[in-house]
């Protein structure tokens, strides 16, 4: 049993380390988090409401006309990076497992990013273990032990970011005053309460990745939270550095005014792709001139794809804050050496890509893609820190650039959907069994990326899309190749949830309404 403060409830019992990330003084400063921030919060849950009300009445996002003093205003710039974060050609990104952790602060990677958002299946067991990893991967005594091997910490390890749960999410194993407490301000507020002294300590700092990001508003509340929690736990103002992903299409058309508002606090902006692609299929789910083709096909080479990046790395620059290239995704197998040449010859011209248009970093999913990444950026950089020096003032995507979505020579065929399929039931089995970081056809999926395929699948089929060969995409071809993709997946894993998974895409691909999230969906069944 743990102490717990007045008004607050545990639900859940263990697991093991549950007294040890659950102190009362920890569960405390939590819950006055959650008073303080959460009817905010609630306001803004709202406002998003409101907005995808507008979208789906016709409307589209501009940038914003309130905001252009901000935007024009060249005499501002976001706070000076720490040492520790200030090369980030290399960033790895992953769960916040023990065995995860410790193999990425291993890498050979600049950064890691632990997650608790998208590559987390948020069980109880998962979410407090990854709190005991965090503490103890800080205190530079995590371990983990298998009947073959045990693992630890080396000599050089990446700088440690965390990445708490979105805005939107809740954590209902803590409840504040009879209510779920925000699933960001509990990963936060743990993570910060235990940690943050320690790691400025250590030369460090508390430093975060911000997800799922709206508006500049969502970027202020985030902003109001670490004052009050520098303050209450006796750090200087600033040691916080928080990082934002650019991941929803809003927030790209308010880059400037989200680092404005964390500019004391800011680290710089992250092109979070895959995100990003199931925002534009969230918020303009009910347009039909808004339609993807296959996944496959929607490249970071895309006409708008290319103008978010070069947006991205521009106010950036002209800010004084790194700009972070996107995810790549694929792991390699060492049982098909061709495949694996030929998918790193794809990374590496990614990487150069996004080095070319001035990225000081980018992130990758697996240890192996560590070296290939960084051989490009090394390549770039030499011994500078990162290219911020590249301003490039040259470019000036529009409104109408970020908008228009064509992908030349794009389609959709039967080989998209049945990909869709595959990976929404493989993904969503895996988050069901508390794996959410999957291994799926040589690609690490995550809750974004299954997003994509779920969503695309709502889509096309609420729109009756022609496919390459002619049929209209319908419930009736969807079901057809799910039976498929199902009797092929039970023969290939028996012992996973099939039934559970399928039930929850039929539900999230034939239901009449679009649901936001998938993750809103399928928690429950993880509670």
């Amino acid at each position: 049993m743990i102490d717990v403060p007045p008004g607050l409830s545990v639900t859940a019992q263990g697991p093991a380390h549950l007294p040890e990330v659950l102190t009362p003084e920890a569960l405390g400063f939590v819950a006055d988090l959650h008073r303080r921030f959460n009817p905010e919060r609630q306001r803004l849950m709202a406002a998003r409401r409101d907005r995808q009300a507008a979208f789906d009445g016709g409307a589209l996002p501009d940038f914003l006309p309130e905001t252009v003093h901000i935007r024009d205003d060249s005499s501002w710039s976001v706070a000076s990076a720490p040492p520790d974060l200030d090369d980030r050609r290399v960033e790895i990104t992953g769960p916040a497992e023990p065995k995860m952790m410790i193999n990425a602060l291993n890498s050979g990677a600049r950064v890691f990013m632990a997650d608790f958002e998208d590559a987390l299946s948020p069980t109880w067991e998962n979410v407090i273990t990854g709190q005991w990893a965090v503490r103890e991967a800080v205190r530079h005594r995590l371990s983990f032990q298998t009947d073959e091997k045990t693992y630890g910490l080396g000599q050089r390890l990446a700088t440690l970011v965390i990445r708490p749960r979105g805005w939107h999410l809740d954590e209902a194993h803590i409840l504040v005053d009879g209510s779920p407490v925000s699933a960001s301000l509990f990963d936060f507020g743990l993570t910060f309460f235990h940690n943050a002294r320690e790691q400025l300590e250590r030369g460090s700092g508390p430093y975060f990745y911000l997800p799922k990001l709206e508006s500049h508003v969502e970027a202020r509340l985030w902003n109001d939270v670490f004052a009050v929690a520098q303050e209450r736990v006796g750090v200087p103002r600033g040691s916080v550095r928080a990082t934002v992903l650019i991941e929803t299409i809003l927030a790209a058309f308010e880059m400037d005014e989200i680092l404005y508002e964390l500019r004391d606090h800011a680290a710089g902006l992250n092109a979070g792709r895959w995100d990003y692609i199931f925002s534009i299929i969230k918020k303009f789910h009910s347009r039909a001139d808004k339609i993807l083709p296959d996944r496959g096909q929607v490249t970071m080479a895309v006409p708008f794809m290319r103008a978010y990046q070069q947006l991205l790395v521009r106010t950036c620059h002209a800010r004084g804050a790194h700009a972070i290239g996107g995810m790549s995704a694929f792991i390699p197998n060492r049982r098909e050496p061709e495949v694996t040449e030929r998918a790193l010859a794809a990374v590496r011209e990614d990487k150069e890509r996004e080095a070319g248009d001035g990225s000081d970093g980018t992130w990758v999913a697996h240890p192996d893609l560590v070296p290939v990444a960084g051989e490009v950026f090394d390549r770039v950089l030499g011994e500078r820190p990162n290219q911020k020096q590249k301003a490039r003032m040259d470019v000036t995507p529009t409104a109408a650039q970020l908008l228009d979505v064509s992908v030349p020579g794009g389609a959709i065929t039967e080989r998209g959907v049945r990909g869709n399929v595959s990976v929404g039931l493989s993904y969503l089995a895996s988050w069901l069994a508390g794996n959410g970081a999957a291994a799926i056809n040589n690609l690490m999926e995550d809750a974004a990326t299954a997003e994509i395929s779920r969503s695309q699948l709502w889509q096309w089929r609420t729109h009756g899309v022609q496919l390459a060969d002619g049929r209209p995409m319908s419930a009736d071809l969807y079901a057809g190749v799910r039976d498929e993709e199902l009797t092929r997946l039970r023969r290939a894993l028996p012992n996973f949830q099939w039934t559970d998974a399928a039930a929850l895409l039929d539900e999230l691909v034939l239901s009449d309404r679009f649901a936001e999230f998938l993750t809103l969906l399928a928690y429950p069944r993880l509670v």
